[in-house]
């Protein structure tokens, strides 16, 4: 994102972790993400990407390196930043509005006083007619659209993203880039996305990290200027960079 100094949000360096101290996970693996950036990781089954974000957020603790958040790398990390994983977890008995106004409540913070701004956010997120809809009324990207934006408003800088559009439909994930795209700029956040999508990867990405498990970890630069639109993936560029991902990912079998 042009703007925005190119500080470190987080900082991974030389993590190990394996599962009851035997099958290892990871061994000494270090990755950073840049203030603003969007990063995602990808990698075969059982390469340790879940794994990765239960570590990052504090669910669990490193066998040996250090992870740092902000330049912090106090051992406590739970609740330092905001995390979506795949499936949408609204609360089906309250509107769109009252799950969006869920973290300011776990806050403690004065919900009549954030509702201005929430309201200005479910308009940016082409949700405003919604805003007294439950969600048994919604559709997929729809729901996922409300699941964003309640991450959102936990006003962490860093926010986690577990496959986040891997269970809709590739018409209504294609419909969710072009959105994400076109609202990036406005975010002013730095986002760390898990995905199976090796298009998803690198339309959405400033860089990428392939994880190869035990055998470490690869960083691939996506040279694509911004803002971007969904019609890239026909592009020659697009689609070389998409080869060498499969190669990587073939490469860890």
């Amino acid at each position: 994102m042009s703007g925005l100094s190119k500080l470190s949000m987080l900082s991974i360096n030389k993590l190990s972790y394996s599962f009851g101290g035997e099958r290892a996970i990871f061994d000494q693996i270090s990755l950073d993400v840049n203030s603003g950036e969007f990063v995602s990781v990808i990698g075969a089954s059982g390469s340790g990407k879940s794994t990765l974000f239960k570590l990052i957020t504090g669910l669990l603790a490193p066998e040996q390196g250090e992870i740092q958040i902000k330049g912090q790398h106090s051992g406590k990390r739970t609740g330092s930043v905001g995390y979506m994983p795949q499936k949408d977890l609204l609360l089906p008995w309250r509107t769109v509005v009252e799950n969006v106004l869920l973290p300011i409540e776990i806050a403690k913070e004065s919900k009549q006083r954030k509702l201005p701004a929430v309201r200005e956010w479910l308009d940016r997120f082409g949700l405003a007619a919604y805003e007294n809809a439950y969600p048994g009324e919604l559709s997929g990207g729809m729901r996922q659209r409300v699941a964003f934006l309640r991450t959102l408003m936990t006003g962490k800088d860093l926010l986690l993203l577990d496959e986040p559009f891997g269970a809709l439909d590739s018409l209504t994930k294609r419909k969710m880039h072009s959105w994400l795209l076109g609202l990036w700029g406005e975010l002013q956040k730095t986002v760390l996305f898990i995905t199976h999508d090796l298009e998803e990867a690198i339309l959405l990405s400033d860089r990428i990290y392939v994880l190869k498990g035990d055998r470490g970890v690869q960083e691939v630069k996506v040279k694509l200027s911004r803002p971007r639109k969904a019609e890239l993936i026909y592009e020659t560029e697009f689609m070389r960079m998409r080869k060498e991902l499969e190669w990587l990912i073939q490469d860890e079998n």
